[in-house]
């Protein structure tokens, strides 16, 4: 069954639709009131609607979405909600205002200016809000529709997805501030040119996002993972086991994606795409030809499985380890093949020359070992192997996981901390729920690493969740 991608964002009158019955509806109704509230007390009046976009967890294919192949994450019930309203725009007024539920965050303030720079040196998570509205605006120009002039905009949010977490907060974040704009100013986009936009507005943050986290987030359905493909974005809904939950459970370590770009995330898409180059110069292609043709490892994969095919084989790695060094390469090695320097590669890629100047060197070989391998696995849906983006505390709680009876653990997200995943018999989530807290967490709360009344916060059971929404009430 394919997933709807080509309808708009459904709108509800109520919260049943979106959230069940039950307690998490209950749960929801609460949040609801809350965030109406905040909105009153710092804006004087009720919003004029609602978005919501939940966080994601994914299931198989890390680190292959920026080199376009498919991957098979399922959203969770943990969201984020923004209220809205449109507002006039005074005079010396900066004209958006953006308030949070919770305290810790302050709120921020920024020129209604859909062409503003983004202060990446100076990270404020207001900052998510304004990746969305500049989004807005670049999508609805290209497509020549009629948008209002900027107008002002009272914004309050609720997020409940962890962050740092590895289940994409900022991606629910942006998504959910991008429909609320989107609904604000009386128009609605197709999920898929919206599970692209939102990719697009990420990138103004600075990480070189490859879409899995936007797309899950807008396009799901409520009980099914989605098989993502890209290029063009779609979606295919694929029915979980009914009697399996997913249990997932924060490790305390945390992933600054926003802030850690440069030498974590956004060197891995520079890598792939320097494999990618490299791989396309070795198998045939002119330097200038592969520098320009070869954006990531998918565009030279016909050429590695042809390298394959004279081996007796179909694999796209034995062309890699027949032309990329396992050991590291300096920019040096690298320059020496394209005959170019890797600043005029990257010319028009602000974060690549953030990453250029950060890096020593660059691991090629193993970027597309693990790219290709992984892209096999997704279809298959087994479990990955390690895949060199762990921490400690995350190989404890996946070996805690396994030796408390679940059927596959493993980490999600990005990696470099964030959160496990556990497929777990639904008769044995709180069993299992209640070993983990006894053998991983009660240690984290002796030291004072979490309080005690915050542990179901870091773990929690999950069905797949819907994707994004409007509400009207």
């Amino acid at each position: 069954m394919v997933v709807h991608e080509e309808l708009p964002v459904p709108i509800f009158t109520s919260l049943e639709p979106v959230y069940g019955s039950g307690p998490q509806l209950k749960e929801a109704e609460l949040r609801f009131n809350r965030l109406k509230s905040k909105f009153v007390e710092c804006f004087g009046h009720t919003p004029d609607i609602y978005a919501r976009s939940p966080g994601r967890v994914n299931l198989i294919g890390e680190h292959i979405d920026y080199e376009g192949y498919s991957v098979l994450p399922m959203a969770i019930r943990q969201d984020t909600i923004v209220a809205i309203r449109k507002c006039e725009l005074k005079e010396a007024d900066k004209g958006l205002k953006i308030a949070n539920v919770n305290e810790k965050y302050a709120v921020c303030y920024y020129p209604a200016d859909p062409d503003q720079e983004i202060d990446l040196k100076n990270h404020r998570w207001g900052h998510y809000f304004i990746c969305g509205y500049k989004g807005f605006y670049e999508y609805a120009r290209s497509k020549g529709k009629d948008v209002v002039k900027p107008v002002g905009l009272e914004v309050a949010v609720d997020g409940i997805v962890p962050t740092g977490s590895g289940l994409s907060s900022s991606a629910a974040f942006v998504c959910s501030s991008t429909i609320a704009i989107m609904a604000a100013l009386g128009t609605n986009f197709p999920k898929k040119d919206l599970a692209q936009l939102t990719c697009d507005c990420e990138r103004h943050i600075g990480t070189q996002s490859g879409g899995m986290d936007q797309a899950i987030s807008v396009m799901a359905q409520s009980g099914f993972a989605t098989l993502i493909d890209f290029n063009p974005i779609r979606g295919t809904e694929v029915q979980l086991p009914a009697s399996g939950t997913f249990v997932i459970a924060h490790s305390l370590a945390e992933s600054q994606k926003a802030v850690t770009a440069a030498t974590n995330y956004n060197n891995r898409v520079v890598e792939c795409r320097l494999a990618s180059i490299v791989l396309g110069i070795k198998l045939g292609m002119k330097p200038e030809e592969a520098i320009t043709k070869a954006k990531t490892l998918s565009d030279v994969e016909e050429l590695c499985t042809s390298f394959a095919s004279t081996r007796g084989s179909s694999d796209p790695i034995l062309a890699v380890k027949e032309f990329l060094k396992e050991e590291p390469c300096s920019a040096e090695d690298v320059e020496k093949i394209t005959n170019q320097k890797l600043q005029a590669i990257f010319a028009n890629s602000p974060t690549s020359l953030d990453v250029l100047r950060a890096a020593k060197h660059f691991k090629l070989h193993q970027r597309a070992a693990h790219v290709y391998s992984e892209a096999k696995r997704v279809y298959a849906f087994k479990e990955t192997v390690s895949s060199k983006l762990s921490c400690p505390e995350l190989e404890e709680l996946v070996k805690i996981s396994r030796d408390n009876g679940a059927l596959g653990a493993r980490l999600t997200g990005a990696g470099w901390g964030g959160c496990a995943v556990a497929l777990v018999k639904e008769s044995y989530v709180a069993q299992f729920i209640g070993s983990l807290k006894d053998q991983y967490y009660k240690s984290r709360i002796d030291k004072g690493v979490i309080k005690k009344d915050d542990v179901d916060l870091y773990i929690f059971a999950s069905k797949p969740s819907s994707g994004s929404a409007i509400i009207e009430f």
